[in-house]
């Protein structure tokens, strides 16, 4: 008897299908996707009778071992190419034992997607319901439920696929994405399914499916329209569960970013739902203060032939709202509580950088910086405008003064945005120290979600101008890095912008908008 070195420790089932358990108890994660009972776990003390194995090693005739483990590998070209050539075989070739692409993509893309939010009370999660729900539509066939399956099918296969360089995943991939959007225009098409969960969070699931596999044109997403019509559809009550204000949140952030970054015309007045928020829970309260500062910087951009046509009452009128929405954003960063505050320390190369208890909490430091620095720009060009009219040296100097103030106010938010890169990108722990390199092969430590809600906040210190060299360096090489080990694309694409087309005209996947507006009228 010999002991058989340290046994996996996960559920029966997961080491049946060789994949990663969580170990959760009293089941795993894995489990609950398939909608399966967890088989539970062995116990830890596990010995094996390998005396037979051992007498075969001795002797050279270990071709049993040899046979057995052959049914685990493609062919003998895999594995000794060290996994290149399966860029040459076609997608059922490759399996592990009885795990197929298909589950273990739904797992990766459950674990890097999905964020169970860590208490009640911050609702800082993402997602976090969308496994259960995912698992109850797999015994549906309704236009919403099915819809929900074949979208996330399709994102868990192309957020797989930009790992394990696979072509005829991504093949499958887009085809389920056909199917995806042909169900959801079903679902659109019936009152009743256009106001589901399911359909929203297909809408939500393919937004990523579009970031994740590159196909932006422009900066633009082709999605924004139907988070405004199925947004206004679902209307007040929404907010009133977990799930519907999860995905409002998801689909407020990725409006604000057309209407503000890319300063996109808004069709859908979503203030009134904004209001109904939590302003003492610091996530909801900066959605709030968000939503101000887009409606303030609306009035001004819609000035008729400029900003010097809505005169001088107008202007300074506009200027006071901006020094008041700042105050109100200082003050959200000195009201936090003490563990979502930054943490100043010294990285294991020298470097002083930002770290934090949660990564969540960075990603939003990271949009409270940019609304910061936005508006401040927001409030030099209405400054600008005034001093243009009104030849008072006394406006002057506050101009002045002004500007002065904002940019090195500006300089040092980009500065801390780039401190916090490190930890964002899982370079360093939290007391600075070097991150071992993941069992992934190269790939961060950090959430593929985490990674990319980073992405549009370094977009925008890119793209105002204020960075300096070193700085967009430092965001272009984690953005690219992004790209090219997580396997979203939008990061390539954000890496290599160059300040032109920011607004590229989208086309028309479907017809979302003409149908949620049926809907909602019957």
């Amino acid at each position: 008897m010999v002991y058989g070195g340290k046994p996996s420790t996960g559920c029966h089932l997961c080491r049946k299908r060789k994949i990663k358990c969580d170990e959760g108890r009293p089941g795993c994660r894995n489990c609950a996707i398939y909608g399966q009972p967890c088989p539970g776990y062995r116990s830890d003390g596990i010995f094996r009778n390998e005396t037979h194995k051992v007498q075969q090693l001795v002797n050279g005739k270990a071709n049993g071992c040899a046979s057995s483990s052959s049914r685990m590998q493609p062919s003998k070209s895999v594995s000794s190419s060290g996994g290149k050539d399966l860029q040459k075989l076609p997608l059922p070739a490759y399996r592990i034992t009885d795990s197929t692409w298909e589950e273990r993509a739904i797992c990766y893309f459950f674990d890097q997607f999905t964020i169970v939010a860590c208490n009640d009370e911050d609702g800082a999660g993402h997602l976090g319901f969308l496994p259960s729900l995912y698992a109850v539509c797999r015994d549906q066939n309704d236009p919403a439920s099915s819809s929900l399956r074949l979208a996330v099918d399709a994102t868990a296969l192309m957020a797989l696929s930009n790992r394990v360089q696979v072509p005829g995943i991504v093949t499958q991939a887009r085809y389920g994405f056909g199917l995806a959007l042909r169900r959801l225009q079903e679902a659109l098409n019936l009152p009743v399914e256009a106001a589901k969960d399911e359909t929203f969070a297909t809408l939500v699931i393919l937004s990523l499916f579009e970031d994740i596999s590159g196909d932006r044109h422009g900066l633009t997403s082709a999605h924004t329209a139907g988070f405004e019509a199925l947004t206004r559809l679902r209307g007040e009550s929404q907010l009133g569960n977990a799930r519907g204000l999860d995905m409002f949140k998801y689909a407020y952030v990725h409006m604000q970013v057309e209407f503000l970054l890319l300063k996109g015309k808004p069709s859908l007045d979503s203030d009134r739902l904004v209001e109904r928020l939590d302003s003492a829970n610091p996530l909801q309260y900066l959605m709030i203060l968000a939503s101000k500062i887009r409606q303030l910087v609306a009035e001004p951009s819609s000035a008729s032939d400029s900003l010097q046509s809505a005169g001088i009452t107008k202007l300074a009128s506009w200027i006071d709202s901006c020094r008041s929405l700042d105050f109100e954003l200082v003050q959200w960063s000195q009201s936090l509580p003490d563990i979502w505050l930054p943490l100043e320390t010294r990285s294991y190369t020298g470097e002083d950088v930002l770290t934090y208890r949660e990564m969540i909490t960075a990603v939003i430091w990271a949009h409270y910086r940019v609304l910061r620095i936005f508006l401040y720009n927001a409030m030099t060009d209405l400054f600008r405008a005034l001093v243009s009219m009104v030849e008072s040296p006394g406006i002057q100097r506050e101009a002045s003064q002004h500007e002065a103030d904002g940019l090195r106010l500006s300089l040092n938010l980009i500065s801390d945005s780039c401190r916090s890169v490190p930890f964002c990108f899982g370079e360093i722990d939290i007391l600075g120290n070097p991150m071992p390199p993941s069992e992934q092969g190269g790939m961060s430590r950090v959430r593929a979600f985490y990674l990319y809600s980073m992405l549009w906040p370094l977009w925008y210190i890119l793209s105002c101008g204020l960075a300096t060299p070193e700085q967009t360096q430092i965001i272009r090489g984690v953005m690219a890095r992004t790209g090219s080990e997580a396997g979203i694309k939008l990061a390539t694409m954000l890496a290599s912008y160059g300040g032109q087309d920011s607004m590229a005209k989208m086309p028309q996947l479907y017809s979302l908008e003409q149908s949620v507006r049926e809907v909602s009228v019957m």
